[in-house]
Parts: structure tokens; C-alpha cells; sequence
């Protein structure tokens, strides 16, 4: 006998409605240009690169549609909308004013500054256990960079002796999830590669930093709760990668001090929407 699936719960209209103007879901929101990705990045806190409709969470991608329902065509590069948010994550990435990586599980994130101490505390690989928990592949790379300090991939592959184009991948996701190391460029001719750097170089204070974990995990809570309004059960977990039990632990903590309320099991309302506005101060 198959195991019965929770039902999924509806997102009122009136918080799909509050969503549509904090995530730029509207057309008169639309983000067009480099510094209205990254205001807008700084306003949700953080959010993913590419995806659509059909995935929980602020993304760039969907606020250049400006719509709601925005779904990624297939052909991606005959499609403008498309098109223009990879420019966009081209244009951000290289001028390093939110921080951008490959982060928890694999999500390709954009992080405001002032949520970067906070998903260090929970991600961030300090130096004193990378030896206990890199590769020795990923150690290899990282040597490497802390040497050159910003190297491109072909380059990087070959110093590092990590030549195999599956491992070097994975060794180079392992940093990024980390929190150590950032593409910091895209460069497309003669042919297209990433130029990668040290996390640590554009985010110093954000990424030494210390904050407590548990505290970390209820002002990421915070942050998304702001700018979604509600949150149904799991839809934390999977826009930051936190585990469920510890996404609700910070949901939790956000009903006991009365930012939030619990209307069901997992599921999270704020109290007054006046308080939105992302984590309480940057060290939070």
C-alpha cells in the first residue's frame, strides 16, 4: 500500500496578491537592469537565479518576467526573458555587490549583505574544519586560490591537478556550498569559462562574522516569512535547503516572540504586516 501524500495547502489570494508586490510579480515591477536586481535582491534577502512558477520562492527570473505565472521555455536561448536574466546574473555577479554562488543542495542563490552572516552561520565551512570536511580534491582547488587568489577554470583545473572535468565540478560546487568560494566573472570569448575567487575577498565581514546558529535560522526564517507573508509546510526548507525540523524550529521561534502566527501544523502567517522587512539588523 502506497503511503498517502499530505494535501498541499493553497496560498490565499490575498498573500499570492502580497507576493506579487514584494517578489515583483507585476509588470510595474519589473526588474530591467543590474541595479534593480540587486535592490530587489536586497529587499527579499535572497533569492534563486532561474527558477519559475513552478518553484516556491523570490526569483530573478520570475521579477524580469514581472508576472506571476512565468514558466522557463525550453529553448531557453531563443528566449528573451530568459536571456536577459542570464545577462543580469552576468552583470551581478561581476560587479560583487550581493554575493552569488551555488549554495545548500545546490541552489544557485543570490544573497543580500545582510543575510550573508547568517547563512555562513549555518553553511559556512570555517578554515580549522576544512580538512575534516572537503574532499581532497576541493582542498586541492582551494589551495590553489588561496595562493593566485582569482583564477579562471581551465587554469584552476590545471594547477590544482584536479584535470577531470566531473570531479573538478563537484570539488568546485563542495566550495561554493561552503560559502568559500564565488564565480566572481563570466567570460565568454575565446571560450566561455568562470573566473573564480575567494567568498572571503568580497564579503569580509560577512563571512567572518559569528553568529549563533539557532539565531541564524529563525532571522532566515524572518526574512522569507517578510517577504512571502505566509509560509505553507516545507516551502522553507526547500527555498534555503534548511532541514525541515530545523526550518520549524525557526518558524517557531518567530510565533514565540509574536512575529508570527501558526494557523497549522507548518503553516505561518505574520502577524502584522507592518513588520516586513527582512532579518532585524545585520548581525542578527
Amino acid at each position: 500500500m502506497r503511503p498517502q501524500r499530505r494535501p498541499s495547502v493553497a496560498i490565499p489570494a490575498d498573500i499570492e496578491d502580497y507576493r506579487d508586490e514584494t517578489w515583483c510579480r507585476e509588470e510595474t515591477r519589473r526588474v530591467d537592469r543590474a541595479i534593480d536586481a540587486e535592490r530587489f535582491i536586497e529587499r527579499v534577502g535572497f533569492a534563486a537565479c532561474l527558477t519559475d512558477s513552478r518553484k516556491p520562492g523570490p526569483s530573478l527570473y520570475v521579477a524580469v518576467c514581472g508576472r506571476r505565472d512565468a514558466v522557463m521555455p525550453r529553448n531557453v536561448q531563443k528566449d528573451a526573458e530568459s536571456s536577459h536574466t542570464w545577462r543580469l546574473k552576468d552583470e551581478v555577479m561581476q560587479r560583487g555587490k550581493v554575493y552569488y554562488a551555488k549554495l545548500a543542495r545546490g541552489r544557485t542563490m543570490f544573497v543580500a549583505p545582510r543575510m550573508v552572516p547568517l547563512f555562513w552561520a549555518v553553511w559556512g565551512v570555517r578554515r580549522s574544519e576544512e580538512r575534516e570536511r572537503l574532499s581532497a580534491e576541493a582542498r586541492a582547488i582551494l589551495k590553489v586560490l588561496r595562493t593566485e587568489w582569482e583564477m579562471s577554470t581551465l587554469d584552476l583545473r590545471e594547477d590544482s591537478g584536479v584535470s577531470d572535468r566531473k570531479a573538478f565540478t563537484k570539488a568546485i560546487d563542495e566550495l561554493q556550498a561552503a560559502m568559500i568560494v564565488v564565480p566572481s566573472e563570466a567570460v565568454y570569448l575565446p571560450k566561455f569559462t568562470y573566473i573564480w575567487t575567494l567568498g572571503v575577498g568580497r564579503f569580509p565581514e560577512g563571512l567572518r562574522r559569528r553568529v549563533n546558529r539557532d539565531r541564524a535560522v529563525r532571522e532566515i526564517a524572518r526574512c522569507f516569512l517578510s517577504s512571502a507573508g505566509m509560509t505553507i509546510p516545507g516551502e522553507l526548507a526547500r527555498v534555503t535547503g534548511l532541514s525541515r525540523p530545523e526550518a520549524g524550529r525557526g518558524n517557531r521561534a518567530l510565533v514565540a516572540e509574536g512575529f508570527a502566527t501558526m494557523s497549522a501544523p507548518g503553516t505561518y502567517k505574520l502577524a502584522d504586516r507592518g513588520l516586513a522587512g527582512g532579518a532585524k539588523d545585520e548581525g542578527a
